[in-house]
């Protein structure tokens, strides 16, 4: 870019080898690949982009130097408040200890002993780590704290570093109420949500055996509707289950993990995409990866029609990643997707799971959230997989990682 003190009020980025613009009608198949192309940012938004021989004059140029340019990720879930270590647990688990939601206690305890300071402080390094890697965007959930106090400090936290913000009071039950579950829904659905969801915009529920079962996960999601919060689900992840029916039935934006599904969970996914506003299934292949269960067949999913997207699902104890570059690979690899299919889910899709049409894509009017690769296309991040490979992210028109010097 050039040195100008002043801030340029247009940017080309130009000699782009390939654009990742997930419009069909700009470029080839889902991606909307379009090659030799160039993008022009004003104001925080794309102004223009396509073949990079039709590009209009801008004020300062960065040169892309034939590299791949493609939209920030969207990780549209994601448990970065929290505090703890949980490594020895994981250890455990690759020594033959099956996985449980009953580990997510452990961190429970030590978030609610953490000062607002820690929580702050490991939440904007994991954020930082993932910009880095190409997310733009970030949903952060609530739930490791499960008293009203508690439960909202981390969401006011969460607030601090993203606008997507989930309260999950119905995580797991708390500690003080094993022996009263349903009283813990009571406080869920009560004087914990009339206290989170000022500071929400979504509400999440656990919908898994070892957590909420479907009677209390509707009561959750009902209240949550009530309040003027929109709905996420956690479902299927340990087994089949009642959590990808009542998610498309309740009209949730998506549902998560998906990773046992029976037909009937498929075609209500299938059935659910036509929607105006779908009921996306949201694929956690780090998840499925970290604990050594199956992987969620995605072909199934998409063949039938269903909308998939994929996020990170970073926490402490199930996942501990926050590259969705590696989620791409996992995707390709076990899951049976393209690596075209499994870019557009972790970009388009993660913007559709979180009902957003201004992140995503690189079309005019977007924001102009974007990553340039070391790489002369998007397929890198399946082929090479484990290789840092992000050499600079803009968020909202604005440099956030990599060298401002990249392709001067």
């Amino acid at each position: 870019m050039t040195e100008d003190t002043a801030v340029p009020e247009s940017i080309l980025v130009d000699d782009i080898g390939s654009l990742v613009t997930n419009d069909p009608s700009r470029g080839r198949g889902v991606v909307g690949e379009v090659e030799e192309a160039a993008l022009v940012i004003e104001q925080g938004r794309v102004a223009w982009s396509g073949p990079r021989s039709q590009a209009p004059a801008a004020d300062a140029r960065v040169d892309a130097a034939g590299r791949c340019v493609l939209p920030g990720f969207v990780d549209s879930h994601s448990h970065i408040v929290f505090a703890g270590d949980r490594s020895r647990e994981f250890a455990a688990r690759m020594s033959g200890l099956a996985y449980s939601a009953g580990g997510i206690h452990t961190t429970v305890e030590a978030t609610r002993k953490a000062s607002d300071l820690e929580l702050l402080s490991g939440a904007r390094t994991l954020l930082r780590e993932a910009r880095t890697q190409g997310t733009t965007t970030l949903e952060v959930k609530s739930g490791y704290g499960l008293t009203v106090a508690d439960e909202r400090r981390s969401l006011e936290i969460a607030r601090r570093i993203t606008d997507e913000v989930t309260f999950l009071g119905a995580h797991v039950v708390a500690p003080e109420y094993a022996d009263d579950p349903d009283g813990y829904v009571d406080l869920v659905s009560g004087p914990m949500l009339d206290s989170c969801a000022p500071l929400s915009r979504w509400i999440d529920v656990f919908c898994e055996r070892g957590a909420f079962d479907e009677q209390a996960s509707r009561r959750v999601l009902a209240a949550g509707r009530e309040r003027g919060l929109l709905l996420r689900v956690h479902g299927n992840q340990l087994g089949e289950g009642p959590g990808v029916r009542l998610a498309v039935e309740m009209g949730a934006a998506s549902v998560d993990h998906c990773t046992y599904l029976a037909p009937e969970d498929i075609d209500a996914l299938a059935e659910a995409a036509v929607r105006p506003e779908p009921t996306v299934a949201t694929l956690l292949p780090g998840v499925d990866f970290s604990t050594r269960q199956s992987y969620p067949n995605a072909r199934k999913l998409i063949d039938a029609g269903a909308r998939v997207a994929l996020a990170s699902d970073c926490n402490p104890g199930s996942c501990f990643t926050s590259s969705l570059a590696f989620c791409i690979a996992v995707a390709v690899r076990d899951m049976g997707m393209t690596p075209d299919e499994a870019v557009w889910a972790a970009t388009a899709g993660g913007a559709l799971a979180l009902r957003r049409d201004d992140v995503g894509h690189l079309a005019p009017g977007a924001r102009a959230d974007l990553i340039l690769l070391e790489a002369p296309n998007h397929l890198y991040l399946a082929y090479r997989p484990g290789v840092p490979q992000v050499a600079a992210v803009w968020k909202d028109g604005e440099l956030v990682a990599g060298s401002p010097d990249i392709g001067a």
